[in-house]
């Protein structure tokens, strides 16, 4: 199955030690960089806006569910994007040098194919 449709998942993770210098620096240092990171940020969303399916965003505390019933628990998905490319190669070039982990703390995007249905 092929698809042109991806998922990208922006993850980081609140024990690292990027994580740990972000908080580390001076609050102004921190807000500047805050800022910067958004502007960046806005760029790329502008440099790719006719890719972005869905914006998505950032995602809330997580509740697993299981056997043995309904748990609080962390994990590193932070938020989230849809966008539509040529092949996986493509998507994933799209967030090459991203302000996720560029400027801001996050460590990784990754990116995946958003399957068909089978049947659907």
């Amino acid at each position: 199955m092929s698809t042109d449709t991806y998922l990208a998942v922006f993850l980081g993770s609140k024990t690292s030690p990027k994580w740990a210098a972000w908080h580390a620096m001076p609050e102004a240092e921190r807000k500047a960089k805050e800022m910067e990171g958004m502007v960046a940020w806005k760029g790329w969303v502008e440099k790719h806006q006719g890719a972005i399916q869905a914006m998505g965003g950032p995602l809330g505390k997580t509740k697993q569910v299981d056997g043995k019933g309904v748990a609080d628990i962390a994990n590193e998905m932070g938020a989230f994007t849809v966008v539509r490319a040529a092949s996986h190669e493509a998507a994933a070039k799209m967030f090459e040098n991203h302000p996720h982990f560029a400027i801001f703390p996050g460590e990784r995007v990754e990116i995946m194919p958003v399957l068909p249905i089978p049947g659907g």
